[in-house]
């Protein structure tokens, strides 16, 4: 295998591990954002609910020690880094590291599988501002969004036909985290998410699919994407329902508060059977798609890394005259 790249960097958004950790984490989160004060601490109270404690940090830990393994076992031989966008351990503080120990060219995957602006070329920038920080910084490739990679769409129909053997004869709701309709408009977000989904469906001989989103953290003013998951179960018919986070890669806050315990609750008030679906954590499948998707881009990089005009930020209206 051609020798392109010295090193595998993760790029993942961070969590805070302990209480004190929230309130400096959700700031560095919102910085340069128009969300209100009283919606971080909103959503400060979600971590709470946890011991201010957010799994992220440790899904991509796990994640890490499953990729040691398959790179191993596949003769991919490059160390293995993690950076995070909002909280320990730092992307600067990796990229200072691996300039230290002598890598020059590192291939990096973000844990966000759709093509958005947050969701992708936020992530490219939170690179090159970490990496003109550093002097004599690597250079860094991040590989694109990974929605339609056969091994990531396998995984999330295995977790939706797990939950099926649990719940059999459910209504199946795909949710994803909500953008802005701005984001939206401007991105492949919603059409990739939808492919996605409808892709499942149709493997496992199921209806049309059914997309709500969550999470949503803008002013009541600005439009995101709707419905949201509790408000889409406080108005169904349905009486079984399997929630399936395939905008999510890991068990993180979101899924464990947004839909394990507010979305679970709205359907108890309703007698409505809940079972939440698995995400892709460390599936066998999407652990070795991600290998994959690091070999094809050490053979052929063009085509496995991110164009410079990708998932570009939405454009904003001209201000109205005072």
């Amino acid at each position: 295998m051609p020798e392109k790249y010295d090193a595998f960097l993760l790029v993942s958004f961070g969590g805070p591990e302990k209480h004190d950790d929230v309130i400096p984490f959700l700031e560095n989160v919102l910085r340069g954002k128009n969300v209100p004060r009283e919606r971080m601490l909103e959503v400060a109270e979600h971590y709470y609910h946890f011991d201010g404690v957010s799994p992220i940090n440790d899904q991509c830990r796990l994640l890490l020690d499953a990729l040691r393994t398959e790179f191993a076992a596949n003769g991919v031989a490059l160390p293995i880094y993690w950076g995070n966008r909002n909280w320990d351990p730092m992307l600067a503080d990796t990229v200072r590291q691996m300039r230290d120990d002598g890598v020059k060219h590192a291939v990096a995957l973000a844990t966000s599988a759709f093509g958005s602006y947050s969701g992708c070329r936020q992530y490219r920038e939170d690179l090159e501002k970490a990496r003109a920080t550093v002097e004599g910084a690597p250079e860094i490739d991040k590989l694109p969004p990974f929605w339609n990679h056969p091994g990531f769409v396998d995984t999330v129909t295995d977790r939706v036909r797990e939950a099926l053997a649990q719940l059999p004869g459910a209504d199946v709701v795909y949710t994803a985290h909500s953008v802005p309709l701005s984001m939206a408009q401007s991105s492949p977000y919603e059409a990739q998410l939808r492919e996605v989904c409808a892709g499942v469906n149709m493997a496992l001989g199921l209806r049309d699919p059914i997309l709500v989103f969550q999470s949503r953290s803008g002013p009541p003013t600005q439009p995101w994407l709707e419905p949201d998951v509790s408000e889409y179960i406080r108005n169904t018919a349905s009486k079984k329902i399997i929630v399936v986070p395939v905008g999510f890669l890991s068990d993180h806050m979101e899924v464990l508060f947004d839909l394990d315990t507010e979305a679970a609750d709205a359907a108890k008030e309703r007698g409505i059977e809940f079972l939440r679906a698995g995400t892709a954590g460390t599936h066998p499948r999407f652990v070795t798609a991600i290998r994959e998707m690091v070999q094809a881009a050490q053979v052929a990089p063009p085509a496995y890394i991110c164009r410079p005009d990708c998932c570009r930020p939405a454009t904003r209206p001209p201000a109205r005259p005072a």
